[in-house]
């Protein structure tokens, strides 16, 4: 005899004694956490909770030799109990084995956590990413030729997994044309062991593009989100972003796949509002509950930031201004560049960080700034960025939207002034960030993207690098000790940017002693660094022309850098 449905009251009364969290384990918790409100072993104690299951049960369903995708982008939105069960279900059996995997940026924190989980030879075999800085086990995998690997522009990589679930060939794009992942150049290849071509170049209406031809199947997906209930329904209310999982999840599930979300929490159907749902039951094959200690908001600090995922409004006031160094000086001149009001701005990584804070401690000096809204590839609109293991999240941001999405309007031209790092650059105006030789290799994430297509390019470094000691005196710019290595060579390792994708928009190149442009030199086929100004103290013949691997273009009078980023 068939059992009847349990009552909703029953199916309540068993949810409420499955929440409950004894009072020994509530002490454990660490400060500042919600404590876990889920455990996954007592699901045979909820009915009908089919989806839900241990994370060794999740990663015991991953087939040999499928491409997969993985949540996460530098330092946020890490599935770290779903990584560490693939590992341990590797270690322990051999399977999964020979996966690909593909993602816009790896998410760790370069010492063995995160993506670096996965880098074991024989569990996976080939790679397809945008940037995989913060998982070095990849690169270690990439040089030894233990692994096929295509680095892309970060864009196109969110854009193939969407075409993947779309059921389209993949991106047709000018991303990247002049630049390594141009087939005529190295087509994104890695190592001598990757052969295979993803990237064509087609011509479409008389003009040339790039063709990204996608995997035929994404039969993985690897995600995380806060809330679940019991149909599989996920919610992102306490995530710092949603990057690219809803495509991640519909490639899974439209390719026949597999897709496993980690969540901090498990509530009844019908609990969660329809607009809260990011990732819809229908699509999600199986929950798995994550005790604090393995779902960090960020890297950066256990624990939870409301003004991340928009919950609160953090006060501005406490963020520090910048020590003056040289680091100060070049994101003060950027702020400068900010010309007019309500400018949209993508700020890069590393140096361009230093830009957000200058906006939030030095706007009275830059009245456009008051009006501005910085954005960042990953999906967020208005607020301060967060840097280093924040990198892609914003606090107090004006809205979130997916890295897809966020691609997209970049592609379009939304984007007024870039502002991203500066590694190399040639006499031509050509600039790497992506591979600086001996194996250092972490990708382009979205400076190809971005630096294509933003109307004003800011490119911001120090001059030199390797033991660069400045100091700043009544005014002045003194070089201490200069830096080992330049930075202004007679050629780049590989173009992430080239000069020649200029087209008339405005390119400055911004250090601590001096501004460069890139100047079109029509009849003589190409662009020229020029020399635009110089810091006060700083000679030209002594502290600049011997620490270059050519001369620039030097055109009449040098403007001095504005004084006032010289002072407190």
């Amino acid at each position: 005899m068939a059992l009847a449905a349990p009552t909703a009251q029953l199916r309540l009364q068993l949810l409420a004694a499955h929440l409950a969290v004894p009072p020994a384990a509530e002490a454990d918790a660490p400060p500042g956490l919600a404590r876990r409100p889920c455990r996954a072993a007592d699901n045979a104690a909820v009915p009908n909770a089919s989806k839900i299951c241990s994370a060794e049960e999740a990663a015991a369903l991953i087939p040999d030799g499928v491409w997969m995708t993985i949540a996460g982008f530098v330092g946020t939105s890490m599935p770290e109990l779903l990584l560490r069960a693939v590992r341990e279900q590797f270690d322990a059996t051999g399977a999964p084995a020979n996966l690909g995997l593909i993602y816009a940026a790896s998410v760790g924190n370069s010492k063995g956590r995160g993506f670096d989980l996965l880098a074991a030879e024989g569990l996976v075999d080939r790679l397809i990413y945008g940037w995989t800085g913060s998982a070095p086990g990849f690169l270690k995998l990439v040089r030894e030729n233990k692994v096929e690997a295509w680095n892309l522009p970060l864009g196109v990589v969110s854009h193939m997994i969407r075409d993947v679930a779309a059921g389209r060939a993949g991106p047709v794009t000018k991303v990247g044309l002049g630049t390594f992942v141009d087939p005529r150049e190295k087509g994104g290849k890695l190592n001598a062991r990757t052969t295979g071509d993803v990237v064509r170049l087609v011509k479409l209406g008389g003009r040339e593009v790039l063709w990204y031809q996608v995997p035929d199947k994404i039969s993985v997906a690897l995600l995380r989100g806060t809330t679940a209930d019991l149909d599989g329904n996920v919610s992102f209310e306490r995530e710092a972003l949603y990057l690219d999982q809803l495509n991640q999840a519909m490639a899974a599930h439209n390719s026949g796949g597999l897709v496993i979300v980690q969540v901090e929490r498990v509530v009844d159907r019908g609990t969660l509002h329809p607009r809260a749902v990011h990732l819809p039951g229908a699509i999600v094959d199986r929950v798995v509950v994550a005790p604090p200690d393995l779902h960090w908001q960020t890297l950066r600090e256990p624990g939870y930031d409301g003004s991340l995922s928009g919950e609160i409004r953090t006060p501005l006031h406490s963020i520090a201004p910048l020590p003056m160094d040289e680091r100060r000086i070049i994101a003060h001149r950027a702020m400068l560049e900010i010309d007019r009001p309500s400018c949209v701005v993508n700020l890069g990584v590393g140096m361009p960080e230093g830009v957000a804070v200058m906006v939030a401690t030095h706007a009275h000096q830059n009245p456009n700034t008051k009006s501005v809204t910085l954005s960042t590839e990953a999906g967020a609109f208005g607020g301060i960025p967060g840097g280093a293991q924040r990198f892609g999240t914003s606090h107090n941001a004006a809205s979130h939207v997916t890295t897809a999405t966020m691609i997209d309007f970049y592609n379009g031209g939304g984007v007024d002034i870039a502002c991203l790092g500066l590694a190399e650059a040639d006499p031509a105006g050509n600039v790497n960030v992506s591979n600086f030789g001996a194996g250092r290799m972490p990708g382009c994430g979205g400076f190809i993207d971005i630096s294509q297509n933003a109307k004003k390019v800011l490119f911001v470094g120090t001059f030199t690098s390797g033991g660069l000691k400045v100091a700043i005196e009544a005014g002045k710019l003194a070089i201490r000790q200069e830096g080992r290595l330049q930075k202004f060579r007679a050629a780049v390792h590989e173009k992430t940017f080239a000069g020649a994708s200029a087209n008339g928009r405005t390119v400055l190149y911004i250090t601590e002693r001096a501004v460069f442009g890139l100047a079109a030199q029509p009849g003589q086929g190409g662009s020229a660094v020029e020399l635009l100004e110089v810091a006060p103290g700083i000679v030209i013949e002594r502290d600049i022309l011997p620490h270059m691997g050519f001369v620039p273009l030097i055109r009449g009078k040098v403007n001095q850098m504005p004084a006032q980023i010289f002072q407190p």
